[in-house]
């Protein structure tokens, strides 16, 4: 069944059609996204992590994590997409049964060091994304990678993100040659800068639903194939549920 899931997941990334997935945090949230007629449901690793009692970036213990996940992929009927951050720590072989044990179809996985708080050198991370597909082909596994670029996160805010775009394609295109389906310029908006992204990227590219990003039909004319809502659900019912908990008379 994963597999099957692996390849409906895989054939929903259509460059002007993108996927769109607004990301859940648990069992219930990600119930309610299928519920809302989504076709599949990714989780947020800061969602998933703050519903813990943890902070994101490999905050929160591996083992709850996929724990997390797992009862994610078990509560629907529809492929889910596991945030995996850096991967915790894992070899790729050991990444990608840990992803197949919890139902995984499809995992981001992050160019970030948390450790060393700084971005991975881009070949180390393309050999390391490499080594997870023959992991998962080696194991009959049709995960679906979603490469995160994080260039645009990482750096300074007064840094304009055109000039941004050569070093992001560079991983970008190394990413997708080790074998990811897709890349994932996180936080990049402006729409220019998207645009040569999108153009220069020879690969399916997913879009976070920013508030400064362009709107879904804007994402959709300029080819993106995925657009993730990341972390800014979950933020938005705590903050709604704060709301509430504040207008109770006490």
């Amino acid at each position: 069944m994963t597999d099957d899931r692996c390849e409906i997941l895989r054939s929903l990334h259509v460059p002007g059609r993108p996927l769109l997935l607004p990301n859940a945090w648990d069992a219930a949230s990600a119930r309610a996204v299928v519920a809302a007629g989504f076709p599949v449901v990714a989780t947020t690793s800061s969602g998933v992590a703050n519903a813990l009692g943890y902070e994101d970036h490999q905050g929160a213990p591996r083992d709850e994590m996929l724990a997390a996940a797992a009862r994610i992929a078990r509560a629907v009927d529809v492929p889910v997409t596991v945030d995996a951050e850096a991967g915790y720590g894992l070899e790729p072989a050991e990444l990608v049964e840990e992803l197949q044990r919890v139902g995984a179809a499809g995992s981001n996985l992050e160019d970030t060091d948390h450790d060393a708080g700084a971005l991975r050198d881009p070949d180390d991370q393309a050999a390391w994304l490499r080594e997870v597909r023959e992991a998962a082909d080696a194991s009959g596994y049709g995960l679906v990678v979603n490469a995160r670029v994080d260039v645009f996160l990482s750096a300074a805010a007064d840094v304009p993100q055109p000039e941004l775009v050569p070093d992001a394609l560079t991983r970008a295109r190394a990413y997708l040659e080790a074998g990811a389906d897709c890349v994932y310029p996180i936080a990049l908006w402006d729409a220019g800068a998207l645009r040569a992204f999108v153009e220069g990227a020879d690969g399916p590219v997913n879009a976070l639903a920013f508030p400064k990003a362009p709107p879904v039909l804007e994402l959709a004319a300029l080819g993106v194939a995925r657009v993730s809502w990341g972390g800014l659900l979950h933020r938005a019912a705590a903050e709604h549920f704060a709301g509430i908990l504040d207008s109770i008379p006490r």
